[in-house]
């Protein structure tokens, strides 16, 4: 499919934290638009001078008030929304310092990865439950 033009255009990084249990951590979206009230994988906007795994780092110390130790690349996605697209990088999260929580007020969930939903997860999120839960399960 052609990529669209003259959209906004973003890199993101997400991370699936799981626990020894094959559970998964998912976050309430809060925002004022579509998505709001919708989950997804944790993480944020990659900036133009940190890498995808610095990146996330940094948001999940900024959205859970963890430091992720242990990342490992799982795949990447490409999405477009009607107003912008988005290139996704996944990470494993391993390991972890800290206890997660919603420090912007967003709820947090933990499933079994065979309990994930897509369509409770924002559209470009959804592709790689399926992957979660064959690694996961």
């Amino acid at each position: 499919m052609p990529r669209q033009t003259g959209l906004n255009h973003f890199r993101v990084a997400a991370g699936i934290l799981h626990d020894h249990g094959g559970r998964v951590l998912i976050t309430e979206r809060l925002c004022d638009g579509p998505f709001d009230g919708l989950w997804e994988f944790p993480g944020g906007k990659i900036g133009g001078d940190e890498s995808s795994g610095d990146a996330l780092k940094r948001e999940l110390a900024e959205e859970l008030g963890i430091e992720a130790t242990d990342l490992q690349p799982l795949m990447e996605l490409h999405h477009e929304y009607p107003d912008r697209v988005v290139d996704l990088e996944f990470f494993l999260v391993n390991a972890w310092n800290g206890e997660p929580e919603g420090l912007e007020g967003q709820g947090l969930r933990w499933l079994p990865a065979r309990e994930l939903d897509p369509g409770e997860l924002l559209p470009a999120d959804a592709p790689v439950v399926a992957a979660i839960q064959q690694i996961l399960s």
